[in-house]
């Protein structure tokens, strides 16, 4: 079996309803998803996280490097492209872009021997993982507490149990939509807030002191990603939780932060850490610094079913009776193709979301969507 092409798609969708993270607006919704064909016909799949046109550069520029290599040399490919590109950059789109072949050959290897992903990273710990809902971004043009407090009673109605809303427009007005969330949503449920590193370390303390007493499960990216020392002075100066990693892309970036006890929670992302092949060893890392490993997840249903596959993995740390089960992030925010890129949509049931079973990611693509949101 041998790789015959490379293709990048890209997607975009133009939204009617504009929204903001504390450094963005999106005001369309675009992916990079990879398909790797092999000579015996077996296709696999991968998506890229980032901006999805330089993804699909970088792809195109590795591809030859990986067309007529055996797809299931997954190990060997993975440092050959590395080594090529790391003067380009050891993070970043070096890393992103190789996360989309990675994840693509992977399929391949599951497809080849009629197994899930899961089996071939050494078996699966759980079949369903409980998913919490991602929205609350400030959106354009309406009022940001009363939308917020309407979205997320809403995901509690829908079955979810646990939500995470976007903050980092100031530590005032922020404080004050999160206790209106807290509001909305229950004293039961579980609330996670995420600056997208909106805050500087002063802001971000003042923020995690304020809000404390609302039980939030964890405090996201509260500053830019290159600052551990900011990192660290805002674990050490207020109570919430502490996570990131979306962005520290490759084992290295993340052994770092770990060796300076950053965060308290890792949030690698599997379509831009480095994809599955990276994704197992920075799972080994945060299991013996002995922390916390819930993924990051921002994608189609490609790099959803891909997650699923991590999720399966992630070992109980501690093993214990009752043991932690980490959350699935699931995006409700609004974007058509998104499960319409494959013929069985993946969603929730009551909040759990099932491991896909069927050989490799266990998704089939549906092409004629594909079609329609390339650009």
């Amino acid at each position: 079996m041998k790789i015959t092409a490379v293709r990048p798609h890209v997607l975009r969708y133009e939204l009617e309803d504009h929204f903001q993270s504390a450094f963005s607006t999106f005001i369309d919704r675009w992916a990079c998803l990879v398909e790797i064909q092999c000579d015996d016909g077996t296709v696999g799949w991968g998506e890229c996280l980032g901006p999805s046109t330089a993804n699909a550069a970088v792809v195109e520029a590795m591809a030859s490097l990986v067309v007529g290599r055996d797809p299931l040399e997954i190990e060997p490919i993975w440092l050959e492209l590395y080594n090529q590109f790391r003067d380009q950059g050891q993070r970043g789109l070096t890393l992103t872009a190789l996360s989309g072949i990675d994840i693509a050959l992977w399929d391949i290897a599951g497809k080849h021997f009629g197994v899930p992903v899961h089996v071939l990273l050494g078996g699966a710990f759980r079949k369903e993982i409980p998913a919490y809902a991602t929205g609350g971004f400030r959106p354009v043009g309406r009022d940001r507490r009363a939308a917020l407090e309407e979205e997320t009673a809403g995901y509690m109605a829908e079955g979810f149990t646990a939500t995470k809303i976007k903050i980092g427009f100031g530590v005032e007005e922020d404080a004050e939509v999160i206790a209106a969330v807290r509001a909305a949503i229950g004293p039961d449920a579980r609330l996670m807030i995420d600056a997208n590193h909106g805050y500087d370390a002063i802001e971000a303390v003042a923020l995690g002191n304020r809000v404390a007493d609302l039980d939030i499960d964890w405090f996201e990216e509260p500053v830019t990603p290159e600052l551990l020392d900011a990192y660290c002075e805002v674990r050490a100066g207020q109570p919430l939780p502490v996570a990131a990693g979306e962005t520290w892309h490759g084992r290295w970036a993340f052994a770092e932060a770990i060796q300076r006890r950053a965060v308290d929670i890792l949030q690698p992302d599997v379509c831009g850490c480095g994809g599955l092949t990276e994704m197992k060893k920075i799972i080994s890392l945060a299991e013996v610094a002995g922390l916390r490993l819930v993924p990051h997840v921002w994608g189609t249903a490609v790099q959803i079913a891909a997650s699923l596959q991590v999720h399966a993995i992630l070992p109980p740390s501690p093993p214990r009776h009752e043991r932690y089960q980490p959350q699935l992030e699931f995006d409700r925010t609004p974007n058509p193709y998104r499960q319409a890129i494959v013929t069985r949509p993946i969603e929730h049931e009551k909040g759990m979301v099932a491991v896909p079973e069927g050989p490799g990611l266990g998704i089939e693509i549906n092409r004629d969507m594909v079609e329609k949101y390339s650009v």
